[in-house]
């Protein structure tokens, strides 16, 4: 299947909770086929006129229709309830766009939304070809021949409320900034001889498209801001941004994050909640921070995902990381029992995979590549290295070696079939994994490894990548022989990764299931619903959380000191 475009700024808008999705004009099924790498478990449905194209999109959606969606109903089970209707450049081409978005709004669920991308009519490169005394349409884009109808923004707004839809974003795509601003410059005097603010009008005649998000039925805003910690090793993406990019695609929750050493502006209305990730809370200047993040109107949340009691820089967190918010967010069984003594008010959000990569090693059966990529783990490793320098040596050029992050790792390899790629960004590590066939995960039995997650693990079986792992942390997650291969002790580590390398056809085998694991069930998607579901639950208990607060630290919600 060809590799064709699709909208981006639509795929990052798709509500990631939805189970039944429908895209409207789905051309060969590009964007829900991205969709489905983010979301396994949706129903994805397309409308098609084109045959051909069509016929395509059928190989990559659960269903397609190839029709004229304004001579004929739904073509899906009338008891199908949709969670989102795309219309990526179709409106335009409707002959009565509003009475296909009053039927298509009709069978949306409760909680349904649509997603539209229009042209902007008020582009500068209209009124430029006017002035110029031509109008030439052309075979696709703005000009487009079998354009019927036009929109600004009042007009589309109008024509989502008369289809009983409640408008939530509009977002401009902008293409070319520079020359929109040069054409507002050019007719400023004649904008002003107008009465027009040329500003104004800059603003309005810049976007080429606008991206439209409405709901079914109104809810109130849920409004998130995090913090963030410099992003080392995937940690920050894991924790932070991707679970903050999956809320947003909720048209009802805007989320964002700022950095460790910003402060969030004061809280509007509506549920106001502040991530705070793996904050510094010590001494006063930590209380002085609550104090005014409290007054400022927020309800705070603590999201922490090692053991606080050991960790690398040998100095235990804070107790007012914990006793001095609302509620925790955690990301293993072990930490959130003992966060739970804490605070009584800790989740538990397992680590999730945000998107399924393709699949791109086993591509020479005669050779096998090792991925070790980790922070902080020379305690782990150092006493497998004879073992593992061993069987390099004795496969030869047959086992090769990725390190990520870790120099001495790398240094104490004794073969010349190794690369080495210095602490990177998470792109640049998943590529290096996902080029290997083999990733070792070695966790010595401590109470620190004991709280760690199965990160590595997951994002090995995303990657279709045989996981060779301690049972510390992985035993519980790995199913030995079938999703992965765990190894006890040095010897074990020496048998099983030398019938890795003997068996290729084996280690594709654990990396296929492991991939199919993580499909089933630890994409991102799947945590949507239940995160939001919790921090509203919050904001709606929030008396009740500031009274636990003030019951743990008293004092701490006294009148906010300047900072």
């Amino acid at each position: 299947m060809p590799r064709d475009p699709f909208n981006r700024d639509l795929l990052e808008r798709i509500p990631l909770a939805a189970r039944t999705v429908l895209d409207v004009g789905c051309g060969t099924g590009a964007l829900l086929a991205a969709y489905r790498a983010r979301n396994p478990r949706a129903r994805l449905l397309g409308i098609e006129r084109d045959p051909d194209r069509a016929d395509q999109a059928a190989a990559r959606l659960d269903d397609v229709a190839a029709m004229d969606v304004e001579t004929h109903p739904l073509p899906f089970d009338p008891e199908t309830s949709l969670d989102c209707v795309i219309y990526s450049d179709v409106l335009q081409h409707l002959r009565d766009p509003a009475a296909v978005l009053r039927a298509h709004a009709a069978a949306l669920g409760p909680n349904g939304s649509v997603l539209i991308c229009v042209p902007n009519v008020e582009h500068w490169s209209f009124a430029a070809r006017l002035l110029a005394g031509g109008w030439d349409y052309e075979a696709t884009g703005l000009f487009d021949a079998g354009h019927l109808r036009w929109f600004t923004l009042a007009s589309m707004r109008k024509l989502l409320t008369e289809a009983g839809l409640v408008p939530y974003e509009v977002t401009p795509r902008v293409f070319n900034p520079e020359a929109a601003s040069g054409f507002a410059a050019a007719v400023a005097p004649a904008l002003q001889a107008l009465g027009i603010d040329p500003q104004e009008y800059g603003r309005r005649a810049a976007p080429l498209q606008f991206v439209w998000r409405a709901r079914r039925q109104p809810r109130e805003r849920l409004t998130l801001v995090g913090n963030m910690l410099a992003p080392v090793g995937g940690v920050s993406h894991v924790r932070v941004i991707q679970p903050f990019a999956a809320l947003a695609t909720d048209p009802t929750v805007t989320a964002t994050v700022v950095p460790v050493n910003q402060l969030p502006p004061a809280a509007g209305s509506g549920p106001h909640i502040c991530v705070l990730h793996r904050p510094i809370l010590a001494g006063e200047p930590g209380r002085t921070l609550l104090r005014h993040l409290h007054a400022a109107g927020w309800l705070l949340v603590t999201e922490f995902d090692d053991h606080p009691d050991f960790m690398p820089t040998g100095r235990p967190t804070d107790a007012l990381a914990f006793t001095g918010v609302h509620a925790v967010q955690t990301s293993t069984p072990a930490l959130a029992e003992l966060l739970r003594a804490r605070n009584a008010e800790t989740v538990l959000f397992p680590n999730m995979i945000q998107t399924l990569p393709e699949p791109r090693n086993f591509a020479a059966p005669d050779r096998m590549t090792l991925f070790f990529g980790a922070l902080n783990r020379e305690q782990d490793w150092a006493p497998l290295m004879p073992t593992l320098n061993a069987v390099a040596a004795m496969a030869g050029e047959r086992l090769r070696f990725e390190v990520a992050h870790d120099r001495p790792f790398f240094d104490a390899l004794q073969t010349p079939h190794k690369n080495f790629t210095p602490t990177c960004d998470y792109d640049t590590y998943l590529r290096l994994l996902g080029d290997s066939e083999i990733a070792l995960m070695p966790l010595a039995d401590t109470p620190f490894n004991r709280a760690k997650s199965d990160l590595k693990f997951i994002e090995a079986g995303a990657c279709r990548v045989a996981a060779l792992a301690s049972p510390t942390v992985y035993a519980d997650t790995i199913e030995d022989g079938r999703t992965g291969l765990l190894f006890t002790d040095a010897d074990s580590l020496r048998a099983r990764l030398m019938h890795l390398i003997a068996m290729p056809e084996l280690a594709r085998a654990l990396g296929d299931a492991a991939r199919d694991y993580v499909r089933r069930e630890r994409m991102l998607a799947y945590q949507v619903a239940p995160r939001i579901a919790w921090y509203r639950s919050l904001w709606s208990r929030r008396n009740e959380l500031h009274a636990a607060v003030h019951a743990r630290v008293p004092g701490l919600l006294e009148a906010a000191p300047a900072l």
